[in-house]
């Protein structure tokens, strides 16, 4: 999310970024794990072109997200979006996502594990929000319990 921008706060905005994703594990992205705070996300995929299915991905939510946002008259964050969009994005009103993620490649069943905790707990737990990882709604902890949640992930890796 650009400039931390509070855009997640709606269960609306979730479910339009839960539905993306959804669609593209449906065309075989996997999804690992994943959280969505109130200004960020993060999440552990794999796919055979991951780098374009994260640009397709990108693209789809900021668009649908903007126009949530326009129809319900949201401007504080619409201005936001306007206000801290590069200069070089002069084929919009708006820029919704950094210019760059910040992949890792993960190497190995250790840093899986690492990354997947570092998700569930230090996001939503460190923070306050929940004592409990699978307390916090949006996120894949829950799927690692055995309950499902919002979104289906690969727990098997």
């Amino acid at each position: 999310m650009l400039h931390w921008i509070p855009v997640f706060t709606r269960p609306e905005t979730v479910k339009t970024l839960l539905d993306s994703l959804d669609y593209f594990r449906k065309e075989g992205l996997k999804v690992y794990a994943w959280v969505t705070l109130e200004n960020h996300c993060h999440f552990v995929l794999q796919s055979n072109a991951l780098d374009n299915d994260i640009a397709r991905f990108k693209s789809w939510t900021a668009k649908k997200l903007i126009a949530y946002l326009s129809e319900h008259n949201v401007r504080q964050i619409l201005e936001q979006l306007a206000f801290y969009k590069k200069a070089h994005k002069n084929d919009r009103a708006y820029q919704f996502w950094q210019e760059r993620g910040h992949p890792e490649l993960i190497q190995g069943e250790e840093m899986m594990r690492q990354k997947i905790e570092y998700i569930h707990q230090h996001n939503p737990v460190k923070r306050g929000y929940v004592d409990e990882a699978v307390h916090w709604r949006y996120s894949s902890a829950r799927d690692y319990t055995g309950v499902p949640g919002l979104l289906e992930v690969c727990t098997l890796w």
